[in-house]
């Protein structure tokens, strides 16, 4: 077909198809139908309980739906039936979500396929997209998000259904040809051999925002944007032919849109990728001279093109705050890195990491932790420097990578800033928050050459300065290593600690000093090393805290103490009474007095016969929180008991408002009691306080029978303390208590105190 004919055909003839469809009265199939009722779903997944889960959303739209458990059960629906929509879980056995997809694509299935899956990794998302998904739903879903996108795909697949329903019943006819230029959702033109249109659908109207008279005669770079004409011009120009040729280019075109009641246009630009092929006299001799022109199709991929760029940008940034994530932060790292090995010029690594978030995080919410760290996020960045990049990790943990330095001081003047700009509470939704920060830094080349050794070392930095009380920066040296990975071994090994049966509670006996019985017992935590032998809290807590598994170990030893305890009562071993320590950490958490008294009912362990030891800075730390969760654990009969009293800042006010009844005096005020000090100041004033409160008393750290003696003649009735034993483990705890060994020692030193109180 010649130019001439080309351009003769009627292209105005869309009006006329339909006509004759309407005179034909074609019946639409029941694909085409909008009605719920004949839309035909297919849900897979591997799991009963999320089928049925799923089923029971969209089936109350009124759609017919069928349940496929797993991806044979799906294959075998889709071999012999047909379905609108399939809502697909990716990650099933023997056959996964993506077998499904292939066997969907291989035989040509029409049909929409929605993921529905826990995978919501950038890799698993579009490699389902990539492969034929038609959307992706993350699991936990909102069922309103779920419905929305099957409504979506079934809008999508009727007006697929339509346009194939448009296509054979128009095979036959003249108007199809013009009818499918007009109707393609793809801009066709035509260019003569300079480059003017000659031609173009009603596509360019809805697409560009041109009329077609606008376009006619002039040269195809009016719609190209000026970046992106060398492209154009050399799609338009390739001469080659086979599988060298040119066959199409991604290329943004400028489009007009009226603007306001005032019709002013306003241009803009869209992605398309443009076909161009070119027309010749003779295309046998495709010359210069044989050239006649150029047609093709433009078609809009602007949402492929977003979506691309959301990809990517996930891919490399963090979704929350909005800052680079761990991948581009290495990127840069590593280009910095080379950078100054070029210019022989400094670079630091900051890790930072937010103290006090995981509290908010836990009492308050996760919702309300995001809005805090993205309100850290925008203050820290706030502290940078052009060209610094702020990175989040993950979590509560930042990275700054300051590209050029020129001493420490340079650095420390930032870490000052980050540290001031912190200190300053945050307010949201009424909650005043607080939060600091440690931050370790590394140097290069001094504390590292590479992308791995630098945040590595300054890892290890920021674990260095939490270890001395958090809220400040250290630098990295090379005495820091071994002291790491001495704390990273023994993290290791703790967190195998239970499944290995390593932990151990001794207890320490609280004796009455009327008449040296075992009143009661404190659990202590101990820690049988396979290698170490008997390890002591104070070397792992700390360690077990940092790492987030400290409340895992307090709640083993507490069901362990009252499982144990309870046995013992049963026994006829007496009706002695047990101590735990309380940590603030446990305590934050929502569940923890539910979980508290479940495990202590479980046990069979009276109530009255437990008594919780927490410190008053503890208390005082977060007594908004902790105080109510004390006073509803009093009421069901369990004794409260300030531990280390007399260190902490609590005031007598404050003190009157505790649910406490007891007072344990801190070994270190037991210690100062000495042969020549006539009386301890702070041990009298204490007894006294516990008299005027009506509180219960007993003295920790008792280890000579001259504090011993004193404290008796203070009025303090109960002590614990190496005087009598240091903690023990159970099977010699039994034994004390069938022994009863104290009694002999407690009455001997009644007995001296009365000789030494008639002057004898």
């Amino acid at each position: 077909m010649s130019m001439s004919q080309i351009s003769e055909i009627n292209y105005h003839a869309p009006q006329l198809a339909y006509a004759r469809l309407l005179d034909k009265k074609m019946r639409p199939d029941h694909s085409l139908d909008a009605d719920p009722k004949n839309a035909r779903l297919l849900l897979v997944d591997d799991k009963p309980e999320l089928l049925d889960s799923l089923y029971e959303v969209v089936v109350s739209q009124g759609y017919q739906v069928a349940k496929a458990l797993g991806g044979q059960a799906a294959l075998d629906y889709l071999s012999c039936e047909e379905f609108d929509v399939v809502l697909l879980d990716l990650i099933m056995p023997d056959i996964g979500g993506q077998d499904v997809l292939n066997y969907i694509a291989q035989n040509k299935i029409s049909t929409k396929v929605i993921v529905v899956s826990g995978d919501a990794s950038f890799s698993g998302v579009k490699n389902a997209l990539t492969h034929g998904a038609f959307d992706f739903v993350r699991k936990p879903y909102e069922a309103a998000e779920l419905l929305a996108t099957v409504q979506k795909a079934l809008e999508h697949y009727r007006l697929e259904q339509q346009n194939l329903h448009m296509e054979n019943q128009l095979r036959e006819s003249e108007e199809l040809y013009r009818f499918i230029v007009h109707s393609s959702p793809d801009l066709v033109y035509m260019l003569d051999r300079n480059g003017c249109f000659t031609f173009l659908n009603d596509r360019v109207d809805s697409l560009l925002g041109y009329s077609q008279e606008e376009l006619i005669g002039k040269h195809y770079s009016e719609i190209i944007a000026e970046e992106d004409l060398d492209a154009a011009r050399f799609l338009f120009n390739d001469r080659r032919v086979g599988r060298r040729a040119t066959r199409n280019a991604e290329v943004k075109l400028r489009c007009l849109r009226a603007s306001g009641t005032s019709n002013l246009r306003k241009s803009r630009e869209v992605w398309t990728e443009l076909t161009a092929k070119g027309i010749y006299q003779d295309e046998e001799e495709r010359t210069r001279e044989s050239f006649m022109g150029t047609y093709g199709t433009a078609r809009d991929i602007s949402e492929r093109k977003e979506a691309q760029e959301l990809i990517d940008f996930q891919a490399y940034h963090d979704l929350l705050t909005r800052l680079p994530n761990r991948a581009l932060l290495n990127d840069r790292l590593s280009l910095a890195i080379t950078q100054a090995e070029r210019n022989k010029r400094n670079l630091a690594v900051m890790f930072l990491d937010l103290d006090r978030f995981k509290l908010v995080n836990d009492t308050l919410g996760h919702s309300m932790g995001d809005r805090l760290l993205k309100a850290v996020s925008n203050r820290l960045q706030s502290c940078l420097r052009g060209g610094d990049t702020l990175s989040r990790i993950g979590g509560d943990e930042f990275a700054l990578l300051l590209p050029e330095v020129r001493t420490r001081d340079d650095v420390v003047v930032i870490a000052e800033k980050i540290l001031d700009r912190l200190s300053t509470p945050f307010v949201i939704d009424g909650h005043e928050l607080y939060v600091g920060a440690s931050i370790g830094i590394a140097m290069y080349p001094e504390a590292g050459d590479s992308v791995e050794s630098l945040i590595q070392n300054a890892d290890i930095a920021m674990y260095h300065i939490k270890g001395r009380g958090k809220n400040g920066f250290q630098f990295f040296s090379d005495e820091m290593n071994s002291k790491f990975s001495t704390r990273l071994s023994l993290e290791r090994e703790l967190r195998t600690a239970i499944s290995n049966n390593e932990l151990r509670v001794f207890y320490q006996p609280q004796v009455d000093l009327s008449d040296g019985s075992i009143i009661g017992v404190e659990a202590l935590m101990r820690w049988q090393h396979p290698e170490r032998g008997l390890i002591l809290p104070g070397e792992f807590l700390g360690v077990a805290e940092e790492a987030g598994f400290l409340t895992q170990l307090d709640f083993w030893v507490q069901s362990h103490a009252f499982n144990e305890i309870a046995s013992w009562r049963e026994s006829g071993l007496g009706d002695i009474r047990l101590s735990v320590n309380m940590a603030s950490n446990q305590m934050e958490k929502d569940s923890f007095v539910e979980t508290f008294l479940e495990s202590l009912y479980a046990s069979g362990l009276p109530p009255e016969r437990l008594k919780i030891e927490i410190t008053e800075n503890t208390i005082m730390h977060e007594m908004e929180i902790i105080v109510p969760k004390l006073k509803t654990l009093r009421e069901k009969g369990i004794h409260i008991a300030i531990d280390d009293f007399g260190t902490g800042y609590s005031s007598l006010s404050y003190l009157q408002q505790f649910p406490v009844d007891t007072l344990k005096i801190d070994r270190s005020f037991v210690s100062d009691i000495r042969a020549d000090q006539g009386d301890a100041n702070i041990i009298n004033a204490i007894v006294a306080m516990a008299r005027g409160l009506k509180f219960d008393l007993i003295a920790e750290g008792v280890e000579t029978r001259m504090q011993l003696r004193y404290l008796r003649s203070q009025g303090c009735s109960e002590v614990q303390g190496f005087i009598f034993s240091q903690p023990v483990p159970s099977d010699e705890l039994i034994v004390m208590l069938q022994d009863k060994p104290f009694e002999e020692l407690v009455r001997k030193e009644a007995q001296q105190q009365e000789l030494a109180n008639a002057g004898l």
